[in-house]
C-alpha cells in the first residue's frame, strides 16, 4: 500500500504539478473500492442529504449523520485523506461551536479534516478550527448550504464583482489557515486565477481544467441518476443500467423457481436421519450423531460469510 495521503501530500502535489484525485464516499463499500483505486481524497460530503436520503438540499443534514457517515468512511479507508463536512448551522452560530463539532468529525468519525463552506466571513471560525489541529478545506463559489441566499444552484462569480469577492475570500481563507480549497460552479478563468494566486490546492467541481485537481459525487461519475446531467459531470460508467439489468435478473429467476439452485444452497456434512414431529423437542439436534471427518475428529464446518465467528 502506497504511504498515507496527508494535508502535506496534497501540498507537495500541487508543488510538483501533479492533478489531485478526489471524491465522495458516504459508506464503507465505496470508500473501500475508492480507496483501492487511487483516490487521493475522500470527501464524505453533505450532498448525502440529496443522493442518499432523498431531500432536495444539504440543509436537512445533521451533525449525528455526518459523524455516522464519516465513521463508515474512514471504518474501510487506508490510504486516502478523509474530509469531512460541517453540515448547516454546525458552524455558523460560533466558533466555540464549530470547534466542537469539528471535533467530533475527527472523534467520532475519524476524519483527518473538515470542510466548511463560506469566505472571509468565516475567517476568524477557520482560525479557531486551525487553533485546535484541526485542518480546514474551504469551500468557495456555488457553496449549496447558501442556495436560498443564492436564489438556486446558479454559477458564481460570472461578474467583475462577484469574481473579485470570490477571490478575495479564497486569500482569507488561506491566510486563516486552510489548508486546501474547494471551488464549485465557477468560470475557468476565474478558477485558474485563484488556483494560480494561492499557495494552497484548489480543487475544482465545475470550475475548469486549471484547478489543481477535480472532485465529483460518486454516483455521478458512476451514471447512477441518468435524470441529473449537469454540465459539469461526465458519466464514467452506466451503473443505473447495470444495477438495473442485474436485479431484474434477480427478480425473474426468483419467480421462475431458478434461484437458488443446488450450488447456491447449502448441505448437511453428514445424512440426517428423518425425525418425526411429535419426537422433536425444543432445541432437540436433528441427528443423533456429531459430523465427523474423514480423518475420525469433529468436522469444521466453515462460516457461511466467509468470515470466522
Amino acid at each position: 500500500m502506497k504511504d498515507k495521503v496527508t494535508i502535506h501530500t496534497l501540498k507537495r502535489l500541487k508543488q510538483i504539478g501533479q492533478k489531485i484525485c478526489m471524491v465522495t464516499a458516504y459508506d464503507a463499500t465505496f470508500a473501500r473500492i475508492f480507496d483501492q483505486s487511487g483516490a487521493d481524497v475522500l470527501l464524505v460530503g453533505d450532498s448525502l442529504g440529496m443522493v442518499v436520503q432523498g431531500h432536495d438540499s444539504t440543509l436537512p443534514v445533521t451533525m449525528d449523520q455526518m459523524v455516522y457517515h464519516s465513521a463508515a468512511v474512514t471504518r474501510s479507508t487506508r490510504r486516502a485523506h478523509v474530509v469531512g463536512d460541517m453540515p448547516f448551522m454546525s458552524y455558523q452560530v460560533s466558533p466555540q461551536d464549530a470547534v466542537r463539532n469539528a471535533g467530533r468529525l475527527v472523534t467520532e468519525g475519524g476524519v483527518g479534516s473538515v470542510k466548511l463552506e463560506g469566505g472571509s466571513e468565516f475567517a476568524d471560525t477557520v482560525r479557531a478550527i486551525v487553533r485546535a489541529s484541526i485542518p480546514v478545506m474551504g469551500h468557495l463559489g456555488l457553496t449549496p448550504q447558501s442556495v436560498h441566499k443564492m436564489g438556486g444552484y446558479v454559477v458564481q462569480g460570472r461578474d467583475e464583482e462577484q469574481g473579485r469577492k470570490i477571490l478575495d475570500d479564497a486569500l482569507a481563507l488561506e491566510a486563516a489557515g486552510a489548508y486546501s480549497l474547494v471551488l464549485e460552479g465557477v468560470p475557468l478563468d476565474l478558477a485558474r486565477t485563484i488556483t494560480q494566486r494561492l499557495s494552497i490546492p484548489v480543487i475544482g467541481i465545475g470550475a475548469g481544467k486549471s484547478c489543481d485537481g477535480q472532485v465529483l459525487v460518486c454516483y455521478d461519475l458512476l451514471g447512477m441518476n441518468p435524470d441529473f446531467k449537469p454540465k459539469f459531470v461526465k458519466h464514467y460508467a452506466n451503473l443505473h443500467g447495470s444495477i438495473t439489468d442485474a436485479a431484474s435478473a434477480f427478480f425473474s429467476e426468483v419467480r421462475e423457481g431458478v434461484f437458488p439452485d443446488e450450488e447456491h444452497s447449502f448441505k448437511a456434512t453428514k445424512g440426517l436421519r428423518a425425525v418425526s414431529a411429535p419426537a422433536m423437542s425444543a432445541g432437540a439436534p436433528l441427528a443423533s450423531d456429531a459430523p465427523v471427518s474423514a480423518e475420525g475428529g469433529e468436522e469444521k464446518v466453515g462460516p457461511v460469510y466467509g468470515i470466522p465467528v
